[in-house]
């Protein structure tokens, strides 16, 4: 569970920003709160993978486990965490799962890849337990006798011995199986002919260059253009006194002073102050600010941009219009409608077309984003291009609208052929990382928009492209290699446990004649000690028999039993013998 959930965040590394935002808007307090998830995923992960392969080294050397109360806390803390997460995600913040499926499209050849090597190291300590089972099971029967054997078949012994080596053995193969047919289901737009691959997509600043300057001021627009961005994106609010002016939050909290200069206007819409009061506050200072700095991976600025960043105020819509102008490049923004009671509740667009015919930009330069009063826009400015959201292909056609505007985790899952063939133009939002970039170029995107301009346009192709040939290549070796290895490493340990059996089996039979060799030998020193411990009889006696009375008649032939007892009593050989015995004479 730590496993997926830190591959799930680290996937979706695209979103920390608007998971920083959301968080922001809950708390009204300003923190890297993604990258505190991340670590704390990563500690998870490292600490319960290091348990794992505690459990495991203690379970080779045949030592019990014992979890510590402690450790026993923390695991089900840990778990209960991340069940929570997990509905949180599915319930607020479903389309990270999105990202995470939309990955695997251009990560699958890699993980197919990865999963086979990963296969090959286990292996290892997989045919090492095969192989013990194995080899226990021939040491239970060349052990047992015959009514031991009936009596473990009774209980079934043999039979599970068995049934553990398939239930570890035959997962393990079918899996190997199935990975090396992967490729034939895998579908991933980076791997196609070096021809296929499309122009590389342009950039739409978003908010400028948010990670130079303070968002959505002249600063960032100016910095976008030196970073070679194709088209300028914005957020577009009016003020009371009818100025559209530019602005993303629906406060001012975020990326302005006005907790310091109007603390108790600080939670209201933006459209509701003059712009009087509006040009009065500072859009700069908190970028500047550590505690505030909206990305945790953007450079230091110099001391200069500082003092730059420092002095920016909220610009007019004008001013931006101005620059783009200047510049000769596009205009894309999003147009929000002022709240009830607002004078231009209802006649906004209407405000902001005049105020984009006032600055004479030339009417092509505008993708023109709102779909209220569109008609109203078509008859006004003729020349504006008119951009669409995820609609289908029979609303747009009959909109007559070509280019769409849409976020990219949602284009991939609904259609993306559909929309190339219709000859449709896309914009993806917001793309930051190099993966999604690349995923987007593979896909004959026409353009993105993005905060990172500098690390994307830096790109030369893009990232994870091969050729099916290539992959195909790869995809043979390795599997000839790995089904190799595993052949391999299941031939030598399956050798060594074999070995081992008949090591076992000769050391057994030699310690059994030896015991048995040892065994005679006692009882013959036995014999010989009680021989020797018996009073002789004198010589000349007759050898007394039960029932018959003693006499001292002399029998021939037993002088020499006599003259042996006298020449060398109680001299008895005992070989390897460890108790000497004592001999009376």
């Amino acid at each position: 569970m730590s496993a997926f959930m830190l591959f799930t965040w680290i996937e979706t590394s695209n979103e920390y920003f608007g998971f920083n935002w959301v968080v922001f808007l809950v708390t009204g307090s300003w923190f890297f709160w993604s990258i505190l998830m991340l670590s704390f995923f990563i500690i998870l992960t490292a600490y319960t993978l290091l348990l794992l392969i505690l459990g495991i080294l203690l379970l080779r050397e045949r030592i019990e486990l014992y979890l510590h109360t402690c450790h026993k806390i923390l695991i089900l803390v840990a778990i209960l965490l991340h069940i929570l997460l997990m509905v949180v995600l599915f319930k607020f913040w479903n389309e990270r799962w999105l990202v995470v499926g939309l990955s695997l499209k251009i990560f699958a050849p890699y993980v197919h890849l990865s999963c086979i090597i990963l296969m090959v190291i286990i292996s290892w300590p997989l045919t090492i337990y095969v192989a013990y089972l194995e080899r226990e099971v021939r040491i239970r029967r060349s052990r047992t006798s015959y009514y031991q054997k009936e009596s473990l078949k009774k209980y079934n012994i043999f039979t599970r011995l068995r049934a553990l080596q398939l239930a570890i053995g035959l997962p393990f193969i079918l899996i190997l199986i199935c990975l090396y047919a992967m490729p034939l289901g895998i579908y991933s737009p980076c791997i196609q002919e070096k021809e296929e691959l499309g122009p590389k997509p342009v950039f739409f600043a978003h908010r400028g260059s948010p990670m130079a300057g303070p968002e959505n001021t002249m600063m960032a627009f100016e910095k976008s253009v030196e970073e070679g961005a194709y088209g300028l994106e914005t957020d577009v609010h009016l003020s009371v006194d009818q100025v559209p002016f530019l602005m993303h939050d629906y406060d001012l909290r975020r990326t302005t002073n006005i907790r310091e200069v109007m603390p108790e206007a600080a939670f209201n819409h933006p459209s509701s102050f003059t712009w009087h009061n509006l040009s009065n506050l500072n859009a700069g200072e908190w970028f500047v600010r550590p505690a505030t700095r909206p990305y945790f991976n953007m450079d230091y600025l110099t001391e200069e941009d500082k003092k730059r960043a420092s002095n920016q105020s909220i610009p007019q819509l004008a001013d931006l219009l101005n620059l783009a102008k200047k510049e000769k490049k596009f205009v894309i923004f999003d147009l929000f409608g002022p709240p009830p009671k607002h004078p231009l509740r209802n006649t906004y667009v209407r405000r902001v077309v005049s105020v984009i015919l006032a600055s004479k930009i030339e009417q092509h330069l505008i993708f023109w984003l709102p779909g209220h009063d569109r008609d109203y826009v078509r008859y006004m400015a003729p020349g504006f291009q008119h951009v669409g959201r995820l609609f289908s292909i029979e609303r747009l056609t009959k909109e007559n609208i070509s280019i769409i505007n849409v976020d990219y985790k949602r284009l991939f899952h609904n259609g993306l052929k559909d929309y190339k063939a219709a000859n449709i133009n896309i914009n993806l939002y917001l793309v930051n990382e190099p993966w999604i970039f690349s995923l987007a170029w593979c896909s004959r995107i026409n353009s993105v928009t993005t905060d990172n301009i500098p690390i994307l346009s830096q790109l030369t192709r893009p990232h994870f492209f091969m050729t099916p040939r290539f992959y195909m290549a790869i995809w043979v070796l390795l599997d000839i290699v790995s089904a190799v290895i595993i052949s391999a490493i299941f031939y030598f340990h399956w050798w060594r446990e074999l070995k081992e059996e008949k090591l076992l089996e000769a050391s057994r039979t030699f310690r059994g004649s030896q015991s048995l060799s040892v065994s005679v030998e006692q009882n013959e020193d036995q014999e010989a000690s009680h021989l020797a411990n018996k009073p002789p009889n004198r010589v000349g006696d007759k050898p007394w028999t039960p029932g018959l009375p003693i006499t001292n008649k002399t029998h021939p032939g037993t002088s020499h039993v006599e003259g042996l007892l006298e020449k060398k009593p109680g001299s008895v050989k005992i070989a390897k013998s460890a108790v000497t015995p004592v001999v009376r004479t």
